[in-house]
């Protein structure tokens, strides 16, 4: 059970816009009556933007940082269902003038505002051993905020996702567990012939270190079926614009593109009775027509029962 409740506390995903809630990464659901609030904090550092051929271009650099809470609740000692949204807080600090020309990143200031609503439900097959987890989650802009440019809070699009978890606890190793979940989105699409639709991969390595430390290591992985290429500064597969060749395309350009990335990362959560701490960072390692960077995240989970 304590193992179970860990689990719940200590995913969370790099990219608020684009991943799966932190609850909707794990196969373990709460027992029935036993409610978690999780409030984290997370600051993610987009170094420039890494183009069709792989090239890291250190252009269009952006921080964004959020606070975000989210609320799980065990229907059932299998189904769970929870509720979250983040405030996020975005700024464009690379060189002047920025790419877009916009006024949101030439005046090299912060904007901010609520972001999405995300809903998720979970039914688990398995028992306190493994255990293999469906999922649905929706997610909707908060309000129509603004969208184009680097310093930005979100994308302002609704998406469903269908995916599956599972997780097991390792028969010769108890204090260890291995999780992995995937998702496929299906995301409003920003222009008519363009889709957006995605795969999403998420693998976590935990191991208890004791009763009250759990430590863990993290692989994000992403892949937009369809979306439009940027090109490069080598021809490779095109030179620059690539396909955003419109104005309109240009224009929608972090909503458009065909963002493929994988990144790694690492944390340790801390259990203190009904109370959880926990920090995490992840670096990007790799990625296609996506954003570059890092980002660190701090929150902490609280426990009830009714």
């Amino acid at each position: 059970m304590k193992l179970k409740i860990r689990l719940l506390a200590t995913a969370t995903f790099a990219a608020l816009a684009s991943a799966p809630s932190p609850v909707a990464a794990q196969a373990f659901t709460p027992p029935k009556g036993l409610g978690a609030v999780t409030v984290f904090w997370q600051y993610i550092d987009n170094t420039g933007h890494r183009l069709s051929d792989g090239y890291l271009l250190a252009r269009g650099q952006s921080v964004t940082t959020s606070a975000a809470a989210e609320l799980e609740y065990g229907v059932t000692d299998r189904f769970s269902a929870s509720l979250g949204i983040p405030y996020v807080f975005a700024k464009y600090t690379g060189a002047m003038p920025p790419p877009s020309q916009l006024p949101v990143d030439a005046c090299g200031c912060w904007h901010s505002s609520f972001q999405d609503f995300s809903l998720v439900a979970r039914y688990r097959f398995g028992n306190s051993a493994w255990a293999v987890t469906p999922l649905v989650r929706y997610g909707r802009p908060s309000h129509d905020y603004l969208h184009r440019g680097e310093a930005v809070v979100g994308r302002d699009l609704q998406e469903a996702q269908l995916g599956v978890s599972g997780g097991v606890k390792l028969a010769f190793l108890p204090q260890a567990s291995v999780s992995a979940t995937y998702t496929y989105a299906f995301v409003e699409q920003p222009l008519k012939d363009v889709s957006i639709n995605r795969s999403n991969g998420f693998l976590e390595l935990g191991y208890a270190l004791s009763r009250q430390f759990y430590l863990r290591g993290t692989g994000t992985w992403q892949r937009t079926h369809g979306g439009l290429r940027i090109g490069s500064l080598t021809g490779n597969p095109f030179p620059l614009p690539g396909e955003l060749n419109t104005p309109e395309r240009f224009a929608q350009l972090d909503r458009v593109l065909r963002a493929n990335y994988w990144q790694v990362g690492g944390g340790l959560a801390y259990s203190a009775g009904p109370v959880d701490l926990f920090a995490s960072m992840t670096k990007y390692v790799w990625g296609r027509n996506a954003h570059n960077g890092q980002a660190y995240t701090l929150g902490t989970t609280w426990y009830f029962e009714r």
